[in-house]
């Protein structure tokens, strides 16, 4: 809104509509289900579990894209099958398998993959693997899907830490077993950056200390490239540029050890997806048996 509108006196009250938590995704998913026929097998709690940062919008078009997956299906009633496909359109795009693939780009991107997966699986900051895939969906060639146990509201050094090595687990892993990168990776990298660079500026997560760079512009009609305020020296840039770099140089290397101590591994499961093409946490989990793992943190 227009800052005028927000002076004092213009409203009495602001009501904050925030995310749903998973007590309330719960109660809204039964009251979207009412004029739907479910089957007894449909987890509510389950599914509010599995929705984390969904709003109610999001939850009515889960429903309802599972209710028309269970009619193009010839089903009279929505099943939890239908539900966990529709999540999985919802969240990562719909199925495209028109898109063929050389064996080669299937390869690779069955080791990048499993390398985002091995690398966030042996670390206790990120969250628990959920699906692992090589079908293309939307732009991306294949899909490693975390999803935490809980809603989370807090993360700290460590928690980026750690998922800064499992997004650049794709990169590593093509970086070792090919001995070059592709673009696959090109998305990760953005998204590193950001997470690194966030670190510096707006979360005093590192060397420079509590300290926020920049400043966010509160003028509407101002394009993005001027809604934001530099508030700080050319040498101040130059220093959180090195600090970005340092931050994901570290990282990096962590990444490159797990990954070349786990070579084995991952050239096993990535076989094993690609004639599966897609590994349930199930699936995954059975691999390590009997493997000593560090325990994931709650927080």
């Amino acid at each position: 809104l227009d800052p005028a509108l927000l002076r004092p006196g213009r409203f009495d009250r602001r009501v904050i509509v925030d995310s749903p938590d998973v007590k309330a995704r719960e109660e809204i998913l039964e009251v979207h289900a009412r004029n739907k026929p479910m089957k007894k097998d449909v987890d509510f709690k389950k599914i509010a579990k599995g929705t984390p940062g969904f709003t109610g919008a999001d939850l009515e078009n889960l429903l309802n894209e599972a209710a028309i997956l269970a009619a193009r299906n010839n089903k009279k009633k929505v099943g939890m099958d239908e539900v966990e496909k529709s999540i999985e359109k919802v969240v990562m795009g719909p199925e495209r398998k028109s898109r063929v693939l050389s064996k080669k780009e299937t390869k690779i991107t069955a080791y990048h993959e499993v390398g985002h997966a091995i690398v966030g699986h042996m670390l206790p900051g990120c969250d628990p693997v959920h699906k692992i895939s090589i079908v293309s969906r939307g732009r991306a060639l294949g899909v490693t899907w975390f999803l935490p146990e809980s809603d989370k509201h807090l993360n700290s050094r460590s928690k980026f830490e750690d998922e800064l090595c499992s997004l650049l687990g794709g990169y590593v892993a093509e970086e070792v077993f090919f001995g070059e990168m592709t673009t696959g990776a090109s998305n990760d990298l953005q998204r590193a950056a950001k997470i690194a660079r966030a670190m510096v500026t707006k979360f005093g997560m590192s060397e420079l200390g509590p300290i926020v760079f920049g400043d966010e512009n509160q003028e509407v009609f101002l394009g993005k490239d001027f809604g934001h305020v530099k508030n700080y020296s050319e040498s101040s840039a130059a220093k959180i540029d090195e600090l970005v770099k340092k931050i994901l140089g570290t990282a990096h290397k962590k990444t490159k050890s797990i990954v070349t101590k786990h070579k084995k591994l991952i050239e096993k499961i990535s076989e094993d997806l690609l004639k599966k093409e897609t590994l349930s946490a199930e699936d995954f989990k059975k691999y390590f048996k009997g493997m000593k793992v560090p325990a994931k943190t709650k927080a």
